[in-house]
This record gives structure tokens, sequence and C-alpha cells, in this order.
């Protein structure tokens, strides 16, 4: 059907005329187009007037189910805004593959053709994957030939990364060994430490083939599972591919590598250890029986071997590498027990390591209780000798002591440091006390080894409890005797002792103590040292008891004969040497090598001295020194280093090194407050405790404070408290006060707590020197008060002045701004009215602009019809022109005048006609020019 209503054929003829009507005035077709936009308006807004009712109740609809909601999310609604597109994450140049839009499905369709890849799963903007990039490609470099590398984002959101992998962290890093894995590595971020795990998986297994490369491999510190394979009837042999299996499930759990997996090609190596039959498993252990795979009880699965081997390996030196975030992974392995931390430089791609071999060494004969070595092939591989340090049973043959100092061949011996109570210590402060069991009654056989820990702790009771003494003058004599013990009828025990000066160094004689002979100051190894030292320790013992040994003592075993058994630990320094400054190594050290002792039940900590080098024997004496009964080692107070001093301070800044000078040698009465950097409350004292330092004389009073968490005091002086406040009056240190915890921390409260006990207690007899003196010290105290007092005043009286000056300026500042408000309210009135006149203006602008508008509409249309008046004008003329034409030459060829008549009528009628026909085609022209006249108006 077409728009107008008719159809087909019949429709045609009607719409012809229409159009050429239209065609001939355009103003026709104008108007039929207005009518209907008028008309399709009309329907629109009845339309709507229908359809509003069941909009507006669609719109409430929705709105109430929008607010509830959001009633029911309670929050508003997220507004987030587009990602921005992923770049490439690595240079084009790196030989890693980029996955930046995290396609993990190209990443799959990767691995599929090679053998070891390698996953980083990285976050753009995660600062820990931006700095183990650099490191990532650069194991790359080196093994890009055997090792696929692919990185992947799996933080785009559109990637398929994103979707399919969840991670809490970033970087992550997978690797595959073919169709195993993933094996997740959670190591250092640094390149040496993933080029070593990296070889790991690409070489589970190391292949034995002789007794020398198995000797190398039972003498590594680390546990060892060893499989014994034949491969002359197969390549693959049953059972290796499972074993093969478990070594890359060991990686998979155990990510430090601690257990390494090694394979015997070779019968007659596999009988070293007892391996016969193809197949067989084995673990190696250093201190406890090696054990065999039980294949008759647990099936011979990959997850039953690396669990087998995870729970019966054992750990001599473990490896610590904590991550650097929040983490109870120090906490847990203190818990255990006393730690030694071995803080060494370590490359794991390093093929010798000769400190670590001496460090294992130390460590197996630590905790090789089980004296006899012929099963212990590793040792020998380490240099260890056939014969140990001393015969297994006592020489049945009597030996005489004589009066002078003699001791057995062998003997059993430790260093006793006298306490100040002992009653030998008035003669002697050192002595040296050697088990003897070859004197007095015994049984027909004594089958006891000669260095006995349970003999030695009786022979320090029997002789503390004796209460023995010299009756000598104080002299550097070497003086022994004999005594029975009283806890065993059958040993006898020598004590030789001598007398070494004191000088005191700190604020505690226990605490800082040095022994010092008039010729020589004792130092580690024995050594003649110019330099103060601590306290002898066993080592030291050939300086003042001459042809003794330090092989009296054993470290052989010494776990098993102490209640005092060592954890040992090895942090990297390249890594870790933050934990090492805390614990007491110096920051200026080139050489990171440092050891040290923590307690965490104790809660004390031993210093290996930083002067010795890092060396087996030197470790061997600090075990020494911590495992014996009275232990010559000093705790080590941390100090902070990084505080720096100023004379103009007001409060003086204290730490462990100058505690002792400022608290115990100032002759002026101190209060100390202890703060912490965490501590809110502390930081909020600030100010009262700098009013009370500018109020208190500087002469007699100096106020200070001391970070606990930074510097180690002794523990009389440790608190478990902040803030805490102690005050130290003069000539009275020992006298330090609290102050109460119930009372508010304010000026007057501290004022009256400070005055009330830097004056003597009068409990104390007092001479009248003594209350001159001490009237002097008040007066002292209340002319500085006076003096004080009149400053503040002086202060208040400025005060006050400048006050009325403040007062008078905001008066006139008050009238000045009373007058700019009516200023401003005048300035508002005229405002309004110029913007009203500007608004009328603007009215009349526009009702102007607009009759100017008509007018030109209007001129237009008369010159439009004027023009069109002088073209029909002209016309016309032409028209009367040709008329006048015609009828000339009519009248000169008229026929007589009979004719005349009847031409005439005729003409007449001709006249008419033609009359009309040239009517006709003037008013077709006239038609003709407007139609071409609003066509060009149109066009234009």
């Amino acid at each position: 059907m077409s728009l107008c209503g008719g159809s087909g054929p019949a429709a045609a003829p009607r719409l012809r005329p229409r159009a050429a009507q239209m065609a001939r005035r355009p103003e026709l077709l104008c108007g039929a187009a207005i009518v209907l936009g008028c008309a399709f308006l009309v329907a629109l807004k009845v339309t709507c007037r229908v359809l509003l009712p069941k909009v507006q109740v669609l719109k409430e609809d929705e709105a109430r189910e929008e607010i509830q909601r959001n009633h029911s999310s309670c929050r508003a609604k997220d507004v987030t805004m587009p990602a921005k597109l992923p770049v490439n994450f690595f240079s084009t140049r790196s030989p890693v593959i980029d996955l930046f839009r995290g396609q993990l499905d190209y990443a799959d369709h990767l691995r599929q053709d090679s053998e070891i890849v390698l996953y980083f799963f990285y976050a753009p903007w995660c600062g820990q994957s931006i700095a183990a990039r650099e490191e990532i490609e650069h194991v790359a470099s080196r093994l890009s030939d055997q090792v696929l590398f692919v990185a992947v984002n799996c933080w785009w959101n559109q990637g398929k990364c994103r979707k399919q992998k969840h991670f809490f962290y970033f970087p992550v890093i997978h690797l595959y060994h073919r169709s195993f894995g993933p094996i997740e590595y959670k190591g250092p971020m640094s390149a040496v430490y993933i080029e070593k795990f990296v070889r790991r998986v690409m070489t589970p297994l190391l292949y034995i083939s002789s007794r020398s490369k198995l000797l190398d491999f039972l003498s590594n510190y680390e546990p060892g599972v060893l499989g014994y394979f034949e491969f002359n009837a197969s390549p693959q042999p049953p059972g290796y591919l499972t074993f093969f299996t478990s070594a890359l499930h060991s990686l998979k759990k155990d990510y430090l590598g601690t257990i390494r997996f090694g394979v015997i090609t070779d019968k007659h190596v596999a009988e070293e250890i007892s391996l016969v039959h193809s197949g067989s498993v084995y673990l190696h252990r250093h201190v406890n029986t090696s054990l065999i795979y039980p294949n008759d009880i647990m099936n011979y699965t990959a997850e039953n071997i690396c669990k087998w081997a995870l729970e019966n390996r054992e750990m001599l030196i473990r490896w610590l590498r904590p991550h650097g975030g929040k983490s109870l992974l120090l906490n847990n392995e203190l818990k255990k027990g006393p730690a030694l931390l071995i803080f060494i430089p370590y490359n794991p791609l390093a093929e010798i390591h000769p400190l670590l071999d001496e460090i294992t060494k130390v460590a197996l004969e630590y905790h090789n209780c089980n004296k006899s070595q012929a099963a212990e092939p590793d040792l020998q591989h380490l240099g260890d000798t056939d014969s140990p340090a001393f015969d297994s049973s006592v020489p049945d043959a009597h030996m005489k002591l004589p009066e002078t100092f003699s001791i057995t061949k062998y003997p059993c011996c430790n260093t006793v440091v006298l306490p100040q109570w002992h009653s030998i210590s008035r003669t002697h402060n050192v002595c040296e006390l050697c088990i003897n069991q070859t004197l007095g009654v015994k049984p027909n056989k004594v089958h006891v080894p000669h260095c006995n820990f349970l003999e030695i702790e009786a022979a320090l009771d029997s002789f503390y409890l004796q209460e023995h003494t010299f009756f000598q003058v104080i002299s550097n004599t070497i003086e022994c005797s004999n005594f029975l013990s009283f806890y065993s009828p059958f040993s006898y025990y020598t004590a030789c002792c001598r007398t070494v000066n004191r000088h005191f160094l700190s604020f505690i004689s226990s605490e800082k103590t040095i022994f010092q002979t008039p010729k020589v100051a004792f130092s580690s190894h024995g050594k003649k040292d110019n330099t103060q030292h601590s306290i002898p320790h066993i080592e030291d013992r050939n300086c003042f008891i001459p042809n003794l040994h330090i092989s009296g003592i054993n470290i052989t075993g010494l776990s098993c004969r102490t209640n005092k058994t060592l954890n040992l630990y090895l942090l990297d320094s390249n890594l870790f040497w933050i934990y090492a400054e805390r614990l007491g190594a110096s920051r200026s050290t080139h050489l990171k090598e440092f050891a040290a002792i923590v307690d965490l039940k104790e809660e004390v900590h031993y210093v290996l001295d930083q002067n010795q080098s890092l060396v087996g024997s030197a470790l061997e004496n600090f075990i020494k020194n911590f495992s014996i009964l009275y232990s010559p080692l000093k705790r080590h107070l941390v100090d902070d280093p990084s505080v720096h001093f100023h004379e103009q301070r007001v409060i003086t800044e204290v730490t462990t090194n100058t505690f002792h000078n400022t608290v115990f040698l100032s002759e002026k009465n101190v209060l100390l407050l202890y703060y912490a950097q965490w501590c809110g409350f502390c930081a909020s004292l600030n100010h009262v405790f700098i009013q009370l330092a500018r109020l208190l004389p500087p002469d007699n009073f100096t106020v200070a404070r001391i970070d606990t968490t930074r510097n180690d005091l002794p523990w009389e002086f440790m608190t478990d408290h902040l803030p805490t406040i102690l005050f130290f009056p003069h000539q009275r240190k020992e006298q330090s006060v609290k102050f109460p915890e119930d009372f508010s921390v304010n000026l007057p409260n501290l004022l009256k707590f400070i005055l009330h006990h830097s004056s003597l207690s009068s409990s104390e007899p007092c001479t009248k020197e003594c209350l001159h003196k001490e009237t002097v010290l008040q007066q002292g105290h209340i002319s500085h008060l006076e003096r004080e007092i009149q400053k503040l005043r002086s202060e208040i009286s400025a005060l006050h002045q400048a006050h009325d000056q403040l007062e008078a300026q905001l008066s006139e500042a008050r009238r000045e701004e009373h007058r700019l408000q009516q200023q401003k309210h005048t300035l508002e009135k005229q405002h309004k009215t110029l913007q009203l006149h500007s608004e009328q203006l603007q009215a009349t602008y526009d009702q102007k602009n607009q009759e100017l508008l008509e007018m030109a509409e209007k001129l237009q249309e008369l010159a439009d019809a004027s023009e069109n008046l002088l073209k029909e004008n002209t016309l016309l003329r032409i028209l009367v022109a040709s008329r006048e034409g015609k009828l000339q030459s009519k009248d000169e060829i008229k026929e007589p005048l009979q004719s005349e008549q009847t031409l005439s009528e005729d003409n007449d009628v001709s006249v008419s006609t033609a009359t009309a026909t040239l009517e006709e085609k003037r008013i077709d022209n006239i038609d003709t020019i407007e139609t071409e006249h609003n066509s060009g108006n149109r066009t234009e």
C-alpha cells in the first residue's frame, strides 16, 4: 500500500494531476509538508498521553527495586573504569617469551614442545615482580638453550591466566619437567638461587659410578638418598622412573632442595653401602643409622619414597631463608632451643665452599656421639684422622701426683672463674679443675671415658661445696691440691688455682670484667695481645697452665654430653646481613662473616669475637665456651650506632655504650625515660620532658631517654612497660626510684617526684656538714627556681602586653570588617539593579532584533515581487509588439471593401481567438518563469 492510501495502477491517474500542479506551484508542496508534520506531532502527542501513565508506573517500580537493592547492599554502586591495555613487560630482545595479555592457553601449547619450562607469573604493578625481572633475564641468558622461559601477565582482567589462576602474591615461578609439575620455587628472588633450583630440576639425579664419587656424595652436609639400578639389561630398569619422579617430588615439597638424590650404576660401588638388589633405595645419615627403604612395608611409589626420605632425614645444619615479610620462621626455629646462627657469603653455583666445609666438619664432630669412625667414610673424606683424641678406657697403672702441678696423660679439665662470694676468691680467682680417676680407692677395673661430662659436673659441685681455702697470700704462682669428689668415691680431681688482676670496665663487675696478668693479656687461642680482653675462655687455658692443650676437651659428641645442645643454622650474608647487624655485627666490615648464639628461653645472645676469623677452630671454641656448666661468655648488649650526639640537645639520648657514663659516672641527678619509636604515648610526653629539662638546672640535673628496642641493658635496668621513668639521685645511684604508674605524667607531678627523691632519705643519719651541704643544695635549687619563676613572670607580663595589643588589633579588624560588610551589601544592591537593567536592555535588544528580521523578510518578499512584475512587464511588451506587427501586415493585404465586413467579422472572431491564445501562452510563460525562479531559490 502506498503512503497516500491508493494502490497499484488505480491510484496513479489520480496522483498525476496533483503532481503536475505541485510542479507548477511549489508552495503547495511546502504547505502539504507542513500539514503532514502537524498531523504527525498531534498523533505523537496523543500517543504519549496514552503511554505516559504506563511509563510512570514502570519507572516507579524500577526506582522502588533500585532502592531495595541499595538498602540490601548498604553501599553505593561501584564506579569502575576500563583497564589500560597491557604492554610488554620484558624487552623484545629478551630470551623470555612475554605473554603480556595473559595467554595461558598459548603458554600450555609452548610447554608441549619443551622438556624444561619455567613460568614467571607477574603483575606489571608489583614492585617485587619488577625487581625479579632482571634476575629472570639473567638466568634466561645462561640457560635459554636448555630451558624455555615464559612470562605470563596474570593481572590483565581479560586474560585467561587471571581467570584460571588465583594467586595471592606475585611473582610466582613454576617449573615443569616434561609432564611433571608444577614445581613452585619459593626461594630468594636472586639469579644464582633461581639458576641453582632450575639446574636441580634439570638434573634431579646424580649418577655415581665410582667409589670416589660415592664418597663425595656422602661427605656433603645435605641428606642423601641413593638408589641402585642395573642398567645393563635395560636403559630404564624397573623402578628407575619411580625413583626419578620421587626426586622431582622432593623438589616440589622441599623448595630448598635439602635432599640430594643419586643413582649408583656400579654393583661393586653399591656393595659399599650394603645395596645388593637392583631397585634398592638407601638414605644416608651421618650420626644415626642409615636406612634402606622397606619395600615389604611400604609400596614402591614416588610419593612414598619422598615421604619416607623427608620423615627420616637428618639435618645437622639448616639453611634459613626469611622472605623479608611478616613470618614466624625465625621464631619457630629459635623456640626449639639455643641456636648457633652462622652468616657466611654463599654462592650456590660455586663448585667448592671451603668455609662451608669447615662448618660442616664442626657440625659432624659436634653431633657425632658414636666415637667409632669406621662407619663414617665421609669423615675420612673430610680429612679426619683415624685415631681418636683420647683413649676409650682408663689405664690400669697407678700414677702418683707430685706436690707440684701434674696431670694424667689425657685429662678432662675445665676452667672456673670464681665468683666473689667464694672463700677461695680471697686469694685466687681462677682455678683449673682436672678429673683424675687413677688415684685413691677404686674398683679393679674402671672402664669410664676420661672426659665424662657428669664427672666434671660433680667435680665442680664438690669444689664449690668444700669451700676449701688456699692459705696463701695473693700471688701469680700456680698452686695445686687434690680433692676427693663427694659424688663419686672413685674419682679425684685436681684444682690448680692462680690470681689475675681485675679491672672494672663497666657499671657492673659481673657484666664487664677483665682479668689481666702483669705480663700478658688473655686473648683467643692463647695469643699475646696488648689490648684489653674479656675473661679467659677454655681455649685460653694454656696461658696460665703450661703443657695443657685444648684437646683435653673434645667437641666430638658434645651435643650428647650437655643439656645446652645447639641447633646450627646457616644464613647467606649477601641476602640477610641486616639480621646480623641487628644481632651486633659491625656495619663497616667488608668481610660479611658472623656467628652468634641466640638463647630465646634465657633471652640472651652471645657473639663470636669479630676480630677472629670465622674458621672451624674458632667455632669449636665458641661452642665449647657455651656448653660448659659455668659459661664464661658474656651476654652481648646491642647498641644503636645510628644515634648522633649533639651537645646542645635539651634531652640527652642514651645508648648501651653511653649508659654507664651518663647515668652512673655522672655527678648529677639523672631522670631517664624508657621509650620506643612505636610507642605513641611516649611521643606525647616529649613536650613535657622538654619543659622539665628547661626548668631544671643543667648543672645538677640531666634529663635523658633511651630507645629500648635498639639498645640492650643489663637485666636489672630493663623494663617491660613503656613509657617507664627512673630517677637516679646523685651519690645514691644504686637507690634508683621508679615514677609511680598511678600518677599522671605532667610537669607538676614530675617536679614533685624529682624534688622529693633528690634529697637525702630521713632514715639515714646525717652530720652537720651533710646538713650544710644539703641546705646549700636546696638553697641553690630554690634560687634557681626563683630565677625561673621570675623569668616566667616576665614572660607572662610580656604575654599580657602582647594580648592587649592583639585585642586592640582585633577590635580594629572587627570595625574594618563591619565597614567592609556594609560596602559589600551596597555593592550587592547596585549589582542587582545593574543586572535588572541589563536584563531589560537585553529584552529590548531581542525585540528590536526580531522586528528587524521581520522587516528584512518583508523587504525580501517585496524585492522578489517587483522582480517578478518586471519580468511580466517585459513579456507583455514583447507580446504587444508582436501583436502590432501582425496587425500591420494584415492591414496591407486587406481585400476589397465588400469582403471587409465579412472578413472583419471573421477577423474579430480570429482576433478574439488569437488574443485568448496569446493570453494563455502568456500565463503559461509566467508560470514557467515562476517555477524556474522558485527552483533557483531552493537551490540557493
